[in-house]
């Protein structure tokens, strides 16, 4: 099973409608996947003690990462990273066997030119140091809004070739890789 994260609780997001497409594209590989939405986070693990006594409304949250064979990210870039939401999520899974040894690959989306490169790189960082394994073929998506169309679903074929092109890379490097 391959989870695409949906790096954002921002509602309305950009990152959730490319979320989306690629869990279309996975599931036409074809593969099984599902859609994690950040935005969907129990709101009390926001609170102080959270981080000591974990709320049962997170297990499943935990489960599907640790159920997974794979995770694709997606992640849009916010003041220069990845939003903070996103770091908390991270922070909140187990540790360490939420990420040793799990295949990971990276979608990055911005309004500017790079199409979060930075965010990506510092999400490398940080699975990187959970002892991920990362797959290397990662796509950024610049100027994201000139590839959605009014309903904010991706038009551009030119950028779904090179998702599709990654989720067949990525979902032969996670049964290559995948260690339970």
């Amino acid at each position: 099973m391959i989870t695409i994260i949906a790096g954002t609780n921002r509602s309305g997001s950009r990152t959730l409608g490319i979320a989306r497409t690629v869990l279309d594209i996975y599931r036409g590989v074809p593969s099984e996947a599902r859609l994690l939405d950040l935005a969907t986070l129990p709101p009390e693990i926001f609170r102080p003690g959270a981080y000591q006594q974990k709320p049962a409304s997170f297990d499943r949250f935990s489960r599907t990462v640790l159920e997974s064979e794979g995770l694709v990210v997606v992640t849009p870039e916010y003041n220069g990273g990845f939003p903070g939401v996103l770091k908390y999520f991270i922070d909140m899974l187990e540790f360490p066997e939420s990420f040793e040894g799990r295949p990971v690959c990276f979608i990055g989306l911005a309004a500017g030119a790079w199409g979060a490169l930075r965010p990506v790189e510092q999400l490398g960082q940080i699975f990187g140091y959970r002892n991920a394994v990362q797959y290397p073929r990662r796509v950024f998506i610049p100027s994201v809004t000139d590839h959605l169309d009014a309903e904010g679903r991706l038009h551009s074929e030119d950028i779904r070739q090179r998702l599709r092109a990654q989720a067949r890379g990525f979902v032969d490097f996670a049964r290559r890789n995948y260690q339970e």
